[in-house]
């Protein structure tokens, strides 16, 4: 049997397969770090995004650069998780596991469930390969895979006799195995093929030898499935029923980026972002360098401290000042952030939380900052927060944290994490008329309360309590400001202790006062669930499947989410004291539970996990049923 190309030059199948239609899939592509598992993961959830699919990823990638080759440390991997209906994460457990070598098919093989499929590159299960990762004996050859439907197939091999009269040499002809792996995969769940082709083009255009090689190998690894009678089943997951409008697939830190140039656009301001490249925030700086013509500067600051010193100069000039970084920068910028508090002045702080403490795990994710984005800064620097749930969720954090840095001049900190960063999901582009106005007013005339005359930088908002802006340079509006203590509305240096009293009280009410929403229960029984799910930042999709779940077995359970940090939402307390028991997971030991019994006198549940990886629903899914039966069922 051979396949065709329909008119737009797309592979379709003409050998009869079985034809099984899923409702969902989760897929894993593991390998060396060299064998392009990322790219072959984001190829095919592009893919599945063009389908229609909504869409859930986990890209794993080694904490060591340059750990040996087809060693367990150096194994790269990635997870996507696509379906007909809506869904909240990349998935627990993979469905089919694609393992490239011997030490992807040991870091991974234990996630794999009984009658997954594995399918393996056997071309790489040499006995040196073998011993590398502790294998006594090649498990394709005992009985240890029996369990799975497993399918050996030396991509390697069938990689390079597709490509022998391309002139690539071996070397560079094998690097092309993971297109194999892809176009394979393409064809088992009748993936489109036009936009890997024309992303494939487009990568190498300098280089369209490479482009061709990599195109025929994914062909090869499609025509492969056709004719191969190993494969007598492919699979179709129909797109999903999403709210009308333009989607397109999008990771969190790109979100953040855009939702950055988007406020640059709403406020008419400049923006510039000072920053130190750091994993997991680094592809911000990668992304806003590319958008130079909507008023964005980027620039790459020899450390963490000039980073954001340039940002808070930027805000001072007049700009939007944004810096990003995750846990250890934070630690470096903390004196600057409380600069900013005393300047009060509009900065965006933004922390792609990761494993620590110290460098810790750089390639992780975790929840543990939030203690340090609450207090560590010295003395009383109070500063909005705002986690998103989700990697398209971070798009509008940027809008509402820029809206809330302007209107009441402050710096303002979002908290994301490395499984919003680097994970993806479909995202409804916006219409930019339903986009808030983020315009703001400059000081443009003397504000002297004395009638002098004078500009007082720190008259203030009767409604916000936000100090006037001034652009250095305006005529007329000379003033002072700095790290010491301010007198209220003048600006003059004061150590008098009355007003150091009355200017910690009232930066603190500033924060306090900002107006949050109100906090939303989603309780499908109609008030009659017992226990609370309470989370924040990306936990938001576990919690959310694992409660469907429990819902599906028959026991009710709320489910609600914190997205505003500090200040929390108003109606808060009265939903906790409205539950008789309230769970809360945490990538941390517990850092939200903490608040929330200092601040409310509740008890609640603290469930935590710093493994570096997201919670799993099934995991969770146990958590909450064992809280229902035994703590509220028994009462």
């Amino acid at each position: 049997m051979s396949t065709s190309a329909n008119g737009n030059g797309a592979l379709s199948a003409t050998r009869a397969t079985e034809i099984s239609k899923l409702d969902r899939v989760v897929i894993r592509f593991a390998g060396d770090s060299g064998d392009g598992m990322q790219l072959t993961g984001d190829r095919f959830t592009s893919e599945a995004a063009a389908f229609g699919n909504d869409l859930a990823t986990l890209p794993n990638y080694p904490a060591e650069i340059r750990a040996p080759q087809g060693t367990i440390p150096g194994v790269s991997s990635f997870q996507v998780h696509f379906a007909d209906y809506d869904i909240l994460t990349p998935g627990d457990r993979p469905d089919v596991l694609v393992a490239m070598n011997p030490a992807a098919l040991k870091a991974n093989i234990a996630d794999l469930p009984p009658q997954g499929t594995l399918i393996v590159n056997t071309d790489e299960f040499s006995k040196r390969n073998l011993t590398k990762v502790g294998y006594d004996a090649n498990p394709l050859e005992d009985d240890s895979l029996s369990a799975y439907q497993v399918h050996e197939v030396a991509m390697s091999t069938l990689t390079q006799g597709a490509l022998a009269d391309t002139g690539l040499g071996k070397k560079d002809a094998e690097r092309c195995k993971n297109m194999f792996a892809l176009g394979l995969l393409s064809w088992m769940y009748h993936r489109p093929t036009e936009g890997t082709e024309q992303f494939l083009r487009e990568k190498f255009a300098k280089k369209p030898d490479i482009a061709e090689a990599n195109i025929l190998a994914f062909r090869a690894g499609w025509n492969y499935g056709e004719t191969t009678e190993s494969f007598v089943t492919t699979f179709e997951v129909a797109p999903a029923k999403l709210a009308p409008g333009t989607y397109r697939q999008i990771t969190g830190n790109t979100a953040l980026a855009y939702g950055i140039v988007a406020a640059g656009q709403q406020s008419g301001l400049q923006v510039l972002l000072g920053t130190y490249p750091i994993t997991p925030a680094s592809d911000i700086l990668h992304e806003l360098s590319k958008h130079k013509n909507y008023g964005v500067i980027t620039f790459q600051a020899e450390d963490e401290i000039a980073g954001i010193g340039a940002a808070l100069g930027a805000s001072y000039g007049g700009s939007l000042g944004v810096t990003s970084t995750s846990g250890p920068g934070i630690a470096l910028k903390s004196e600057t952030i409380g600069l900013g508090v005393m300047l009060e002045l509009p900065l965006i702080v933004i922390d792609v939380q990761r494993g620590g403490p110290s460098t810790g795990l750089p390639t992780k994710t975790e929840q543990a900052d939030l203690l340090q984005a609450m207090y560590g800064r010295n003395s009383e620097s109070p500063i909005p927060i705002i986690a998103p749930q989700s990697p398209a969720d971070c798009f509008a954090a940027a809008i509402e944290a820029t809206e809330i840095a302007l209107k009441y001049r402050t710096p303002v900190m979002i908290l994301s994490d490395g499984a919003n960063a680097n994970g993806s999901e479909p995202w409804l582009i916006p219409d930019v008329e339903n986009l808030p106005d983020l315009r703001v007013t400059f000081a443009s005339e003397p504000n002297a309360a004395d009638g002098s005359g004078e500009f007082w930088p720190y008259m203030r908002d009767p409604e916000t309590l936000a100090r006037e802006w001034a652009v250095p340079g305006t005529p007329g509006l000379m003033h002072r400001i700095g790290g010491l203590e301010k007198a209220d509305g003048k600006g003059n240096i004061s150590y008098d202790p009355d007003n150091h009293d009355h200017m910690v009280r009232l930066r603190q009410r500033k924060i306090d006062n900002i107006a949050v929403p109100d906090l939303v229960v989603d309780d499908p029984s109609g008030g009659k669930a017992r226990v609370l799910a309470l989370g924040w930042g990306s936990s938001f999709g576990p919690i959310g499947a694992a409660c469907r779940r429990v819902r599906k077995d028959g026991l009710p359970i709320a489910q609600a989410h914190v997205r505003n940090l500090n200040p929390l939402p108003e109606n808060l307390g009265d939903i906790l004291r409205s539950y008789d028991r309230v769970v809360v997971p945490e990538m941390n030991l517990g850092q939200l539970a903490w608040l929330l019994r200092a601040k409310y006198l509740v008890d609640v549940h603290s469930y935590t996990k710093v493994a570096g990886l997201p919670f799993k629903a099934e995991e969770l899914q146990h958590v909450f049923t064992d809280i229902i039966e035994k703590e509220v069922v028994a009462r």
